[in-house]
């Protein structure tokens, strides 16, 4: 588990942080063992782990390009971004956008129109179904 994780079950309430030090936590060992013994654990931590885009199309089965698409066209946001920094520089750092599992999840059920089948079979070089279409025009407040 990423401290990101143990951060979110923190927040749910699973475990309590006993430090008082911001920059350090500290978990009953009892609590630990009681959310490391829970039948949903996997569950708890792939819904609290925000993929970012290609584990993101991986969980869609499809390659990272169609996923691209998928953000294009506005069929998922990003709530939150990352700093990654290669080295010690910041001339290396890049943003890497971060998306919510529920989000990802929710794309093919939002998306009937898609023959998801299809779209995963396509090869690398072919040209995506996607990338025909056009994101739909923001609706006009009344």
């Amino acid at each position: 588990m990423t401290t990101f994780v143990v951060q979110w079950f923190v927040d749910r309430g699973l475990l309590i942080d006993l430090s008082a030090n911001p920059h350090e936590a500290l978990h009953h060992p009892g609590q630990v063992d009681q959310v490391c013994q829970r039948e949903d654990l996997a569950d708890l931590v792939t819904a609290d782990t925000p993929p970012e885009s290609d584990q993101a199309a991986a969980r869609l089965g499809v390659r990272r390009v169609k996923f691209d698409h998928m953000v294009r066209l506005g069929w998922v946001r990003s709530p939150q971004s990352i700093e990654v920094r290669f080295g010690t520089s910041r001339a290396g750092a890049v943003d890497v956008a971060l998306y919510t599992t529920a989000s990802v999840d929710a794309v093919v059920p939002a998306h009937p129109e898609v023959d998801w089948e299809q779209l995963r079979t396509v090869e690398k070089g072919q040209r995506s179904p996607l990338a025909a279409l056009r994101p739909e025009p923001a609706p006009v407040p009344a």
